[in-house]
């Protein structure tokens, strides 16, 4: 016989929009049998109290058999046989219409009683359960009691946190869940052994009319013959499997409610594991309520309660009572990450390709935030487009791991501090280029504070802008200047020009040891990798006897401006040909002074810049002897008027003039 519908138990708990649109489904259906059932009732009562109109009550009888196919039960699939069976009995109803008497007792109790048990047992049963699930879930007071609950524990700060006001809102939304999750269950499993007992019912009172009438009259071989037999056999059968089908379902919904309501009171408590949740970096599909963030105002803001769900490369949001959700942002190349919104925890941001801010939401624990995070930068990649999503994710969180992980020791990072060129003057080499570090290796923490923001963009330094501000002419107030405004560049020794992506920038402890920027390269790269930022803008630097510049390929402004005398450390990674960076020492307006490393791609190796800085260093020291200046324009070679240092071996593509653009915007 073909297998019944079903509701998962499973997904009593979660109680999702999908889950309440077919729960309305078997309502409807249990609606449509009880008013089957009540009708059928009524035609086997006729049949019982009216002797003198037996005809009559037979051919009602019939002709309501007949309209159980017509009924259009929601969930009517698997009711071929029921319905052949009774088209079947109308038209043995139909022979006896003439020959029917009062049955009296034997039809009281073997057609009348098991449709009467029926309807006042199991869809009573039903009928009550119903109106207990209803005061445990759509109840306005306990409705109201849930969502009051949820939104005291939602509103619970992140910075002030009140352990005993925690734990007690935490009760009360654990309260109200197990309060709705038992009586879900029970509704359920009742609504699942209707569909079995629906199917007996309906046959089992007809099985004892038909009984009792071959006893009662004693009917001739002419009209119950041995196929009439065989007949009535068979479905005696189906009837019984049907009943053990039903008894092992039974049992088995047993043994899972058991289960179900046995669970560690983790599944009830929300964020139960916040210090080490296990978390699934590799979804490629996410659904569960969040908190969605909604401006009422200028300046006045509400939160909402919705369930979200991921579908292809799009998030989609369902509303209670919805029949289907609808686009609520396209996550195809967007980015995102967590956020600080109005002291609530767990909250992260969803930013369009353009750059856009799109919404705020807020997950209910930190492994739902995260999971969340990681499932929306997936699908941002569309992975979902490939054949096998899953391990494509995998390999991609390896990757982003493997960032996080140093892959260098120490020893060759220091062996990677001197940038090895092939100059002509052998002299120019060796320790000259990165100042040895000490036998003493310092930790990551000593080198950089844990916690220190990464700046993805050049930001000017304060003290530069102030500097170029001071004067009368008027400066542009973002930072940026045309090439003009660096009259030095003219009268420099040294002018080399390099193409570079600039990958980030942040506050260091120390300059005393290169090791400060392998660190930052590692930092830089792990957050890139992290927060899903692939996006790079290119830029040259120009390196001069005096400054190191930064200049827009497109506009010929440059961006940032460093003095060579402020660069306290440079390095080029030694795996990575491309990785360099450097560390700037900078006066703040309270009188101290800051440290910064900037980080950067370079379209040649990292080394020939290493080695650039390391030679307008030596200018600026050697200019104040000019016997010493002489001896070392004389070991290095200039161009045809005698202006600027040549390199030796120029890359091909980074020793263009200025104006060569290769375009602004390049992908990692």
């Amino acid at each position: 016989m073909p297998a019944v519908d079903k509701l998962l138990l499973e997904e009593a708990l979660q109680d999702s929009p999908q889950t309440r649109s077919l729960l309305s489904v078997f309502e409807e259906d249990a609606g449509t049998l009880t008013d089957y059932t009540n009708q059928l009732l009524q035609a086997m009562q006729r049949v019982y109290g009216a002797q003198n109109e037996m005809c009559l009550a037979t051919q009602q009888l019939s002709k309501q058999l007949l309209a159980y196919e017509k009924q259009n039960f929601a969930l009517g699939k698997g009711d071929e046989e029921v319905i052949s069976t009774l088209h079947y009995f109308s038209k043995v109803v139909d022979e006896l219409n003439v020959l029917h008497t009062e049955l009296a007792k034997q039809l009281a109790d073997t057609m009348v009683l098991p449709i009467i048990q029926f309807r006042e047992k199991d869809l009573t049963e039903v009928s009550t359960l119903k109106d207990l699930f209803g005061l445990a879930s759509n109840d306005l007071s306990l409705f109201l009691e849930h969502d009051h609950s949820m939104a005291k524990y939602s509103k619970l700060p992140k910075k002030k946190e009140n352990e005993k006001v925690k734990t007690e809102v935490v009760k009360e939304v654990a309260a109200a869940r197990r309060k709705q999750h038992l009586s879900s269950l029970q509704y359920y499993c009742a609504l699942n052994a209707l569909q079995y007992r629906k199917r007996v019912a309906m046959m089992e009172p007809m099985i004892g009319f038909a009984h009792g009438q071959i006893n009662f009259f004693k009917r001739g071989a002419e009209m119950f013959n041995q196929s009439m037999d065989s007949f009535l056999s068979s479905v005696a059968d189906m009837v019984q499997s049907i009943q053990v089908e039903q008894e092992a379902e039974a049992e088995k919904t047993r043994v899972s409610q058991q289960e179900l309501l046995s669970v560690d009171e983790s599944v009830y408590t929300p964020d139960f594991d916040v210090s080490t949740p296990q978390i699934n970096r590799n979804l490629i599909q996410k659904a569960g309520y969040l908190n969605l963030r909604n401006k009422t105002g200028l300046v006045t803001t509400t939160w909402e309660r919705l369930y979200f769900f991921t579908q292809g490369g799009n998030l989609m949001c369902q509303p209670r009572g919805a029949v289907a959700g609808g686009l609520i942002q396209d996550l195809d190349n967007c980015s995102v990450m967590a956020v600080d919104c109005e002291d609530r925890r767990y909250c992260f941001q969803i930013t369009t390709p353009n750059g856009k801010s799109g919404i705020i939401l807020q997950a209910e624990s930190r492994k739902e935030n995260e999971e969340w995070i990681c499932a929306i930068n997936n699908i941002s990649r569309q992975i979902y487009l490939t054949d096998n999503p899953e391990a494509v994710a995998i390999k991609l969180n390896q990757t982003a791991l493997q960032a996080v992980t140093p892959i260098t020791s120490y020893g060759k990072k220091q062996e990677s501090s001197r940038p090895s060129q092939n100059l002509k003057n052998s002299e120019m080499e060796n320790d000259k280029i990165v100042p040895k570090t000490t036998v003493n290796v310092p930790e990551p923490e000593q080198l950089i504070a844990p916690g220190t923001p990464i700046q993805f963009d050049i930001v000017l330094p304060a003290t530069e802008f102030l500097d170029q501000n001071r004067g009368g002419r008027r400066v542009n107030p973002f930072g940026e200047t045309e090439d003009d405004t660096f009259p030095e560049a003219e009268d420099s020794l040294l002018q080399q020009m390099f193409i570079v992506r600039f990958l980030g920038s942040m506050a260091v402890n120390t300059d005393s040891t290169a090791e400060v920027i392998y660190e930052a390269m590692r930092q830089v790269l792990a957050a890139r990798a992290i927060h899903n930022i692939f996006r790079m803008t290119e830029t040259h630097l120009m390196v001069t006897s005096q400054t190191l510049r930064l200049i827009d390929p497109q506009t010929q402004v440059t961006r940032a401006n460093f003095e060579l005398t402020s660069v306290t450390q440079f390095a080029a990674h030694q795996e990575n040909k491309r990785l360099v960076g450097f560390v700037v020492r900078m006066p703040e307006s309270t009188g101290g002074e800051s440290l910064s490393t900037y980080i950067f791609e370079s379209n040649s190796e990292g080394e020939k810049i290493c080695y650039a800085i390391n030679l307008g260093k030596e200018i600026i020291e050697v200019q104040k002897d000019p016997e010493a200046l002489a001896r070392l324009m004389l070991s290095i070679p200039l161009t045809n008027d005698g202006k600027y240092v040549l390199l030796n071996h120029p890359p091909d593509d980074t020793d263009g003039s200025p104006s060569e653009n290769r375009g602004a915007e390049s992908e990692a």
